[in-house]
């Protein structure tokens, strides 16, 4: 485990952020501006990467051993980085699930829930505080050389 780790587990209390979160995903599905899914991400940042405000990048513990889901990771980060595109690692699938499937139509298929794109039209920016409230955890986060902010959401 690095330093950098042991701030994530230090404590399993819900952050702060993370209902500002919630938030986020609920109001950008609400407006048709989330991207779920590995591939269907990369389609839109090599499409429109300008969009783009948030990346969502989920695992949980079993998945570190993933090595093709670890390579996805390292290449969407290198692409949100050279981009200036705001990267949240994520813990609780099954809370994620909860929070974008409340919002969906029944499918027949789950969605691939390991990268999630918030993004804005440019015709149209959204603001919303909770959405400036996430950007701020990950300055804080960078200002304190925590590259890649982390943040467990917790089941309800």
């Amino acid at each position: 485990m690095t330093l950098e780790d042991s701030d994530i587990y230090e404590n399993d209390t819900m952050h702060p952020v993370a209902s500002a979160l919630e938030d986020v995903l609920v109001g950008a599905h609400r407006r048709d501006s989330l991207t779920i899914g590995v591939y269907e991400s990369a389609q839109l940042m090599d499409r429109d990467p300008d969009s783009v405000v948030l990346c969502l990048l989920a695992a949980d513990p079993e998945h570190e051993a993933d090595v093709a889901l670890s390579i996805h990771f390292t290449l969407i980060q290198a692409f949100c980085c050279d981009n200036d595109i705001n990267i949240l690692r994520v813990s609780g699938l099954q809370r994620l699930s909860e929070i974008i499937h409340c919002q969906m139509a029944p499918v027949s298929e789950p969605a691939d829930l390991h990268c999630i794109l918030v993004s804005t039209p440019h015709s149209n920016p959204w603001k919303c505080s909770s959405l400036d409230e996430v950007f701020n955890y990950c300055a804080e986060c960078k200002s304190r050389n925590q590259w890649i902010p982390f943040m467990s959401l917790m089941d309800r």
